[in-house]
């Protein structure tokens, strides 16, 4: 329970990413700047935190164990998560792109197969948890009600550039942030994975950002400071707070699809953000029902979790016969 609402806290920080980088794009600025410049942003505020908790030598020692791992699954998590994100929001509006980011429920869940589990001395292959799975098509039912009375706005362009990309983001950000923790086996805290993974990501940023300078100019000061806020509260408080979560019960398929479920929440987050910030209407009544409909989504996979988590504690201290 207690990984469950650090999930929804984590979403809390995650939906300034949404409402700040489709401001950016309505006023002139390019995709490539708000990826770039929230991963230069975080890199100071991870170093500091990790140096003064003296876990600066451990971390490195990783880096260096094992070079490509950190930047294959750094790329995966971190430039294919973010990067297509940004570039969405290029080409669709805000509520398009944060909707379409809660398929990443589904994706976790798809992505149990893809790792293994040691019992005993034997490497089994992890099933897709079916009930979690279920649960999340229940989510993912309350988003498309949300999505519904805009979809007439839709074009063919706005599908391919601004769906597509989302849903490689959904897949790319769990298998990257799965993959790391099965690397690392919980060698490195939150923090350490967080800042690693940021510094492995640096040579895709880099480039970007050259690429940036080199075609669209330098960013404004407007975008700069709209790019710091979402590396603090995105980049750095909700990755950190997800991250943790994530870690808590990386061993357990059920409860870390229910752990990534909470990123449903975004959505209702991003819908109040922008009828605060930027006078947005409130959603019609369907809309309405689907934000319901994922409350009741989100209230299952914690009962769900809850009850496992009581069978486990109950199996573990039955006495034998």
């Amino acid at each position: 329970m207690r990984e469950i609402l650090l999930g929804i806290l984590a979403s809390l920080f995650f939906a300034v990413t949404f409402i700040l980088n489709r401001s950016m794009e309505v006023s002139g600025g390019s995709w490539l700047w708000s990826s770039s410049l929230r991963y230069f942003f975080m890199v100071p505020f991870l170093f500091f935190i990790v140096f003064f908790r003296n876990g600066l030598p451990t971390m490195v020692k990783e880096l260096k164990i094992a070079p490509l791992t950190w930047l294959i699954w750094s790329f995966v998590g971190f430039g294919l998560f973010y990067a297509p994100l940004t570039f969405a929001a290029a080409y669709g509006p805000g509520w398009l792109i944060s909707g379409m980011w809660q398929f990443t429920i589904v994706s976790g869940v798809l992505l149990a197969p893809f790792f293994l589990v040691k019992v005993g001395d034997r490497l089994i292959r992890q099933r897709i948890p079916r009930v979690s799975l279920l649960i999340s098509l229940i989510i993912l039912v309350g988003i498309v009600l949300i999505q519904v009375p805009d979809v007439q706005n839709l074009n063919g362009s706005m599908l391919l550039l601004g769906v597509l990309p989302v849903l490689i983001a959904t897949f790319a950000y769990p298998l990257g942030n799965r993959k790391m923790m099965e690397h690392l086996e919980g060698r490195l805290d939150t923090f350490q994975r967080v800042l690693g993974m940021t510094i492995a990501s640096m040579p895709l940023w880099i480039i970007l950002a050259l690429y940036a300078a080199f075609t669209v100019g330098l960013p404004s000061s407007s975008q700069v400071f709209q790019s710091f806020i979402v590396g603090v509260s995105s980049g750095v408080i909700a990755t950190t707070l997800f991250f943790m979560a994530t870690d808590r019960v990386r061993n357990n398929q059920g409860k870390l699809a229910a752990v990534e479920a909470t990123q449903s929440t975004e959505i209702i987050f991003v819908i109040i953000g922008e009828m605060i910030l930027l006078s947005i209407p409130l959603p019609p009544a369907l809309a309405l029902v689907g934000l319901g409909v994922i409350i009741f989504g989100m209230v299952l996979h914690c009962y769900y979790t809850t009850v496992q988590s009581t069978k486990l504690i109950t199996s573990n201290t039955r006495p034998d016969n």
